[in-house]
C-alpha cells in the first residue's frame, strides 16, 4: 500500500479513538450564601406588647420579626414629639422615638399582612381622629355662618357709631367683624402617596409627625432617584431625625413653615430590588447619601419551610392591650411623666445604671467606628453609625411602653441594646448580599442543575432566557465566572459557522450536590 494510503488509515483509526476525557480537579467550595438571619426573642418588646405580636405572628403565619419590626415603628409615630430623651447626662444632645423600619423578603412571605395587622392600632386611632374631625367641621361650619350674621349686623353698628363720629367704637365694631372662626385641623396618624409638598401641610398640621407607610419600599426609594426629586430626597433626609424644622417655598402654595418636621417610615421590599439599590449605593451612585442607612429597623428574617392552617380568632384580650396601649401613648402627661419642659421638645434623661450601661456601649461602638483597619464597607459603618441615636430612641420606646415614668432605667437601655446586637446581624445580611450578587446566582444556578433545569453543555442564553430569579443576562455572565474561578465549571468554545458560543460544563461533585 501506498505511503498516502497508510497515512489515510492512520487518520481514520485516530477519528474512531473515544475522545480523551476531562479530568476535574477538585472544586473549591462556595462560601455561605449569606449571615443566617438572628432568631427574634419576644423579650426585645415591651410586655404589653408580647402576646399580640406572637399572636399575629401565628395566625398569619410569618416571621415574628415582621410585625415585630411594623409595631414598633408605627408606636415611636404615635409618640413623635410629644417627649424625647438627652442620651447624655447634661448636654442638651436630643432624640426622638421615630424610627424608619423595613421587612424585607421575597414574594408570597406574608409581608402585607403583617403590615396590616400591626398598623391596626395606628388604623383605629385614624378612624377616630376623621370621626372627631367631621364632627369639628360641622360646628365650624356653624360658627362660620353665626360669623356671617354678626359681620353684618357690625357693619350696621359701624355705620351708626361713624354717623354719630365715635371712631373708637366703630374700629372696636369692625375688629369683631373681622375675627374669623379658626378653622379645625384633622390629626393625621398615617399617609401612603403623598407628595413631599402635601407631606409638608400634614406636618405643618401635625407637629408630632407622620408616619408614611408603603407596601412596596422600592417605589419609594426609586422615585426619590429621579431626576428632579432631589427636594423631596432632601426633605426626608432631614426629617429623620425628627427635631428640626423645615421651610420651603412654592408659588402656587406659598410658604409652608414646618415648626416639627418629623417623618416616621415602614414598608415592605424584596430581597432582590433592594440588592439592585444597594449596589448602586455601595458603588457611590445616587443612593450614596445615608438614606438607605436611615432605616435602621431593617430585617431580613429566614423563612422555614414548616406551615400550618390557623384559624381561629384573635387573642381579644392581647389585641385590646395593645390598642390601649397606643391610646395612652397617643396622649402622655409629659408633667406627670417628670419630663423636663423647658425646652420645645419635653424630655427625659437616663437614671444612673442605665446612663453608665449607655456611656459603655457607645464607647466601644465609637471605637469600632473609627478604626482604621475596619474591612467593613463605607455604607455598613455608617449604617452602624445611625445606632448610637437608634439606642435611645428605643430606650424612650421601651420606657413608655412599659408604663415607666421618670428617668429612663437599666432594663429598657438594655433591650435597647439587644434590638442593635438583633439589627446589626440583619444588616450584616443586607449588605453582605449586596455586595457579592454574584454568589447568590451562583447558588441559585447550581439548584437549578441539580434539580434537572439545566443540562451540562448548556450555554448563558440557555439560563438568562428562562426568566428565573436572581438569574438575569448580568447575573449569570458574572455567577459563570465566579463559578469557573472555583473550578465548578468550566467554559469550552463551540463552533456553529457563524457567533461562536461558549457551553458551559459542571463539575460532577456539584451535579451530586457536593461541594
Amino acid at each position: 500500500m501506498s505511503d498516502r494510503g497508510l497515512a489515510y488509515l492512520d487518520a481514520r483509526a485516530a477519528e474512531m479513538q473515544p475522545a480523551p476525557t476531562h479530568t476535574w480537579p477538585d472544586a473549591e467550595p462556595l462560601p455561605p450564601p449569606m449571615p443566617p438571619a438572628p432568631e427574634f426573642s419576644p423579650d426585645l418588646l415591651p410586655g404589653a406588647m408580647r402576646p399580640w405580636i406572637k399572636d399575629i405572628a401565628e395566625r398569619v403565619q410569618c416571621p415574628m420579626d415582621y410585625p415585630a419590626v411594623v409595631a414598633m415603628t408605627a408606636l415611636g409615630s404615635v409618640i413623635g414629639r410629644q417627649v424625647g430623651i438627652h442620651p447624655k447626662r447634661h448636654d442638651d444632645w436630643l432624640v426622638v422615638a421615630n424610627v424608619w423600619g423595613a421587612i424585607i423578603g421575597r414574594p408570597g412571605v406574608m409581608k402585607s399582612p403583617a403590615m396590616t395587622e400591626a398598623l391596626r392600632p395606628l388604623h383605629r386611632l385614624e378612624t377616630e381622629a376623621r370621626e372627631s374631625y367631621e364632627r369639628a367641621s360641622q360646628e365650624h361650619q356653624a360658627d362660620q355662618l353665626l360669623a356671617e350674621a354678626a359681620s353684618k349686623a357690625a357693619k350696621k353698628h359701624i355705620e351708626a357709631a361713624t354717623k354719630k363720629g365715635d371712631t373708637d367704637a366703630a374700629r372696636m365694631h369692625a375688629l369683631a367683624a373681622i375675627e374669623e372662626p379658626e378653622a379645625p385641623a384633622r390629626r393625621r396618624y398615617t399617609t401612603q402617596d403623598a407628595t413631599v409638598e402635601k407631606l409638608g401641610e400634614l406636618l405643618r398640621d401635625n407637629p408630632r409627625g407622620v408616619l408614611v407607610a408603603r407596601d412596596e419600599l422600592v417605589g419609594w426609594l426609586r422615585g426619590l432617584d429621579k431626576e428632579g426629586h432631589e427636594g423631596a430626597r432632601a426633605f426626608y433626609l432631614e426629617s429623620w431625625s425628627g427635631t428640626g424644622r423645615y421651610t420651603y417655598d412654592r408659588i402656587g402654595r406659598g410658604t409652608i413653615e414646618i415648626e416639627a418636621a418629623t417623618v416616621s417610615l415602614i414598608g415592605g421590599i424584596q430581597p432582590g430590588p433592594l440588592e439592585d439599590y444597594l449596589r448602586a449605593t455601595l458603588r457611590g451612585g445616587v443612593g450614596d447619601d445615608g438614606l438607605m442607612q436611615r432605616i435602621q429597623l431593617c430585617v431580613w428574617p429566614d423563612m422555614g419551610r414548616d406551615w400550618k392552617n390557623v384559624d381561629r380568632y384573635p387573642d381579644r384580650e392581647a389585641k385590646e392591650a395593645a390598642f390601649d396601649l397606643f391610646a395612652r401613648l397617643d396622649d402622655i402627661d409629659v408633667e406627670a411623666l417628670g419630663a423636663d419642659t423647658e425646652s420645645d421638645i419635653p424630655a427625659l434623661r437616663f437614671d444612673a445604671d442605665a446612663q453608665e450601661i449607655f456611656d459603655d456601649w457607645r464607647g466601644a461602638l465609637e471605637r469600632r467606628l473609627r478604626d482604621p483597619d475596619s474591612s467593613e464597607p463605607d455604607a455598613f459603618i455608617s449604617h452602624l453609625a445611625k445606632f448610637r441615636s437608634l439606642v435611645p430612641s428605643l430606650a424612650l420606646l421601651y420606657h413608655l411602653a412599659s408604663n415607666g415614668t421618670g428617668p429612663v432605667g437599666a432594663e429598657a437601655v438594655t433591650a435597647a441594646i439587644a434590638w442593635c446586637d438583633y439589627l446589626e446581624e440583619h444588616a450584616r445580611r443586607v449588605y453582605g448580599a449586596a455586595r457579592t450578587p454574584e454568589l447568590r446566582a451562583a447558588y441559585e444556578l447550581e439548584r437549578r442543575l441539580r434539580r434537572g433545569d439545566l443540562q451540562t453543555g448548556f450555554t448563558a442564553h440557555d439560563v438568562y432566557r428562562k426568566g428565573w430569579r436572581a438569574l438575569d443576562r448580568e447575573s449569570v455572565t458574572r455567577a459563570l465566572e465566579y463559578l469557573e474561578d472555583l473550578g465548578r465549571v468550566r467554559s469550552e468554545p463551540v463552533e456553529t459557522g457563524g457567533r461562536r458560543k461558549t457551553a458551559w460544563h459542571v463539575h460532577p461533585a456539584v451535579m451530586e450536590g457536593g461541594q
